[in-house]
C-alpha cells in the first residue's frame, strides 16, 4: 500500500502485486490441484521484491481455493507482502463471520490483510446460481454489500455495537480479537467505469479506504479515481489518503500471437464466456507490459496487480522478474 508522509500519500512508482492462482490451479481437471504452487508462488513474489500477493473469490461460479483461508496459509509462508482479495464477495458472508476471520487473518500476518470487496456479477446463469447458494437474491447485493461494509468499519468500536440495517442487524460487543492494524483493516471498494453507475463512487467515498479497478482503460480509471475523490472530499474525508489499486490480466512472452492465444485460452476456460473484450491486456513482451503499467500508474493507480492469464503461472512470475521488474523501476 502507499507509503505516507506528513499525512499525504507518497507513490514514487507503482506498487506491484500478484494475483495467485487460486483458480487457475484447478483449470486444468486432473487429479487433485497443486495448492502447493500458490503458496510457492507467494514465497517467491516476496523474494523479487513484490509489495503484494492477492486471491480472488467465487462461490460456484467460478471454482476456487476459498480466498481468507488461503490467506492465512499465506502469511505462514512470507513475512513481508501484503495479503489482499481482488475481489472478496463480501454480501455471500455473514458480516460478523467475516469481521472475526478478517481479525484473525491481521492478527496471524502482522497486520498485513487488504479486504478489497466487490458488488460481483450475474450475467451468467452460473453466476446467478451463485448468490442463490449462499442465500442472497442478486438484487440485493450491493445494498447487502454497503452493510457489510458498514458492519466492518463499526466493529473498529470499542464496547457495546448496535447496527440495524435491512438486511443485518447486530446487538453486542465488538468484535475480538481486534486486528492489528488500527482503526480497522484497509477497506477498497470495486468501481467500473464502464457500467455507468454514480452510486458505486459515492460508496466507495463514504464507506472505504479506496478504490480497485479491473476493467477500464487507464483514461477510464483516471475518471474513477477523479469521482471517488470529489465525492470523498463532499463527504469531509481526506481524498489524499485514499488508497488506489488497478488490477490487470497479462501474459507475458516474447511471441505477441502465441501469449494472445494461450491468453485467450485461458480466460474463456476461467469464465466460459467471452465478456473481457479489449478490456484486458497486453498480451506479448515485456515493453508493452511495462508501458501500460506506467499508464494506470500515472492514471492515479498506486498499487497495480498482474493476474497472469496462462496455464504457466511459476513460468510467468519468473518472466516478471526477468524481463518486467526492473522496467518498472523495481
Amino acid at each position: 500500500m502507499p507509503n505516507r508522509e506528513g499525512g499525504q500519500v507518497v507513490s514514487y512508482s507503482p506498487r506491484i502485486g500478484v494475483l495467485l492462482p487460486t483458480r487457475g490451479i484447478l483449470l486444468s481437471g486432473e487429479g487433485q490441484p497443486d495448492t502447493a504452487l500458490v503458496l510457492a508462488m507467494a514465497e517467491r513474489a516476496e523474494a523479487i521484491g513484490c509489495d503484494s500477493v492477492w486471491v480472488g473469490d467465487s462461490l460456484t461460479a467460478k471454482p476456487r481455493l476459498e480466498p481468507l483461508s488461503t490467506l492465512a496459509a499465506v502469511a505462514s509462508r512470507t513475512q513481508r507482502v501484503r495479503l489482499g482479495t481482488a475481489v472478496l464477495l463480501a454480501a455471500l458472508r455473514q458480516p460478523a463471520l467475516l469481521a472475526q476471520t478478517a481479525h484473525t487473518l491481521d492478527q496471524l500476518s502482522g497486520g498485513r490483510l487488504t479486504l478489497a470487496m466487490g458488488v460481483g456479477g450475474t450475467f451468467t446463469e452460473g453466476m446467478r446460481r451463485e448468490w442463490a447458494a449462499a442465500g442472497v437474491p442478486p438484487e440485493q447485493r450491493g445494498k447487502r454489500l454497503e452493510e457489510v461494509v458498514a458492519l466492518l468499519r463499526a466493529f473498529r468500536q470499542e464496547g457495546p455495537l448496535s447496527f440495524h440495517g435491512r438486511h443485518y442487524q447486530y446487538e453486542g460487543p465488538t468484535m475480538q480479537p481486534r486486528p492489528v492494524q488500527q482503526p480497522c483493516v484497509p477497506l477498497l471498494l470495486a468501481c467500473h467505469h464502464r457500467t455507468g453507475n454514480e452510486r458505486q463512487y459515492r460508496r466507495a467515498a463514504t464507506l472505504a479506504d479506496g478504490v480497485m479497478g479491473i476493467t477500464d482503460s487507464p483514461l477510464e480509471f483516471a475518471e474513477v479515481v477523479r469521482r471517488v475523490r470529489a465525492y470523498t472530499k463532499d463527504a469531509g474525508r481526506d481524498p489524499a489518503l485514499l488508497q488506489t489499486v488497478f488490477y490487470m490480466t497479462v501474459n507475458v512472452g516474447e511471441d505477441e500471437s502465441q501469449a494472445a492465444r494461450e491468453a485467450d485460452t485461458f480466460l474463456m476456460r476461467y469464465y466460459g464466456v467471452r465478456h473481457w473484450g479489449d478490456a484486458w491486456g497486453p498480451f506479448g513482451g515485456a515493453a508493452r507490459i511495462a508501458d501500460r503499467v506506467a499508464e494506470y500508474h500515472e492514471a492515479g493507480a498506486q498499487t497495480v496487480i498482474l493476474r497472469f492469464a496462462s496455464f504457466d503461472q511459476m513460468g510467468q512470475l519468473e518472466r516478471l522478474e526477468r524481463d518486467l521488474l526492473h522496467r518498472l523501476g523495481r
